[in-house]
């Protein structure tokens, strides 16, 4: 009879662990569990820990609820300036109603990503090429939205979007390429002329400084003397102001001397004698020497 009995309890025992075996679930932390008993929803979610169900009768489904990477395909399409590029993004979302999630659509992630690649498409076909390559964070917010509207009915929730890379024609690249150029020397070009109108006002600046002191033209001429003679390998050229050839010009000059009056007189007319009362000479007619 104890044996008997012994027996009737070791079946329970094994029984009884086989039950719990067959029906216990365990929900990790980031997990949620959907009961289906005979194929309806019963009850909340099952929170993480030790769940039971009864076997053969109730299902438990696990849905993940960290947030989901989700990369988007390469989509080609032609920009509102009729310019072809390949756009590809990346999505952030996660489950936020497990229930709908399973019950409203038949794969969430499927149909986010069907969803993301649609939406991206038609960003691009709203969007300028300039706004594609600088202006994302506005076409972020757009694709994100677009990707909202509808999965916030699946139990879903978008975090973020962003788009990843803008792939370009070799052509357009080029383009772009010599347009940055031709910019860049339009600025330097600007830049040199405004170097060159700033430094004409200081040299004029200079020069009316240096006008009334000629000497200073003289100190700076040594200055640069200087500055060039530190360079033994250089040939020193030493040009000659015109202020020190007007100098030695003067130098060289000697002062005018005093004109004497004596010599600037006028000569008094010396006196002529009279003529006597002798007989005057005829006048010579045959075209000979005059007698004398």
């Amino acid at each position: 009879m104890v044996d008997l009995l012994l027996a009737v309890v070791a079946a329970a025992g094994s029984a009884g662990v086989v039950y719990l075996a067959a029906a216990a679930r365990v929900v990790k932390q980031y997990e949620r569990g959907v009961l289906f008993r005979l194929g309806r929803v019963t009850g909340e979610e099952r929170s993480p820990g030790l769940n039971l169900v009864i076997p053969f009768v109730d299902r438990l489904h696990k849905v993940n609820m960290q947030i989901v990477t989700l990369p988007i395909p390469a989509q080609e399409g032609i920009t509102r300036d009729n310019v072809t590029v390949r756009v590809d993004a990346v999505v952030y979302f996660r489950v936020v109603d497990a229930a709908s999630a399973l019950l409203k659509v038949e794969d969430y992630k499927f149909a986010v990503s069907q969803m993301a690649q649609t939406s991206l498409r038609s960003i691009i076909g709203k969007s300028d090429l300039d706004d594609l390559l600088s202006n994302r964070e506005k076409l972020n917010q757009g694709l994100e939205l677009m990707i909202d509207s509808p999965a916030v009915g699946w139990g879903i929730q978008v975090d973020r979007v962003e788009i990843k890379d803008v792939s370009l024609p070799d052509t357009m690249k080029r383009s772009m390429a010599r347009q940055a150029e031709a910019d860049r020397e339009r600025r330097a070009r600007i830049i040199n002329a405004d170097a060159e109108l700033q430094a004409s006002r200081k040299l004029a600046e200079a020069a009316q400084q240096m006008s009334g002191t000629p000497a200073a033209l003289q100190l700076r001429l040594l200055q640069t003397v200087m500055a060039v003679a530190a360079e033994k390998n250089s040939t020193l050229v030493l040009p000659i102001p015109v202020e020190l050839l007007h100098f030695l010009e003067r130098g060289g000059q000697s002062p005018p001397a005093e004109p004497d009056r004596e010599a600037w007189s006028e000569p008094r007319p010396e006196p002529r004698p009279e003529p006597g009362p002798g007989p005057r000479p005829e006048p010579h007619t045959d075209g000979g020497p005059h007698p004398g």
